[in-house]
């Protein structure tokens, strides 16, 4: 009997191990993704104080469309990137939560990027 690898499983453990290298502070706080099949969230965290600063995401009221594809996701990071200056935040670590940085992961940085966040 073949078994079917558990890909959620893999990424799991392959954000884990990330994890254990990265950490957000209040200078340079945590962008961190997280992907479904039909939608895409990004907070910034405060891994110190354990205090997420500012969230977006495909489900937000103002957004409009759909939020499985491209072009969903570099809206997400630009209005992340947006609500973080707002804030006084400009510097953050990406943290791809296991994703490839591939297609919706790296649209969002993108957009993020355009909107003023540096890393």
């Amino acid at each position: 009997m073949v078994k079917k690898a558990d890909t959620n499983q893999a990424r799991l453990h392959r954000h884990r191990r990330v994890r254990g290298k990265i950490s957000g502070t209040g200078e340079c706080p945590r962008l961190n993704v997280f992907r479904s099949a039909n939608n895409i969230y990004a907070q910034i965290i405060d891994d110190v104080k354990g205090v997420t600063i500012a969230a977006a995401s495909s489900l937000d009221k103002d957004f409009g469309g759909s939020g499985g594809n491209k072009e969903a996701a570099r809206k997400v990071g630009s209005v992340l990137a947006k609500r973080a200056v707002e804030k006084g935040i400009t510097k953050v670590v990406f943290d791809r939560g296991g994703y490839l940085y591939h297609g919706r992961v790296k649209e969002l940085a993108e957009g993020a990027r355009e909107g003023g966040l540096k890393f």
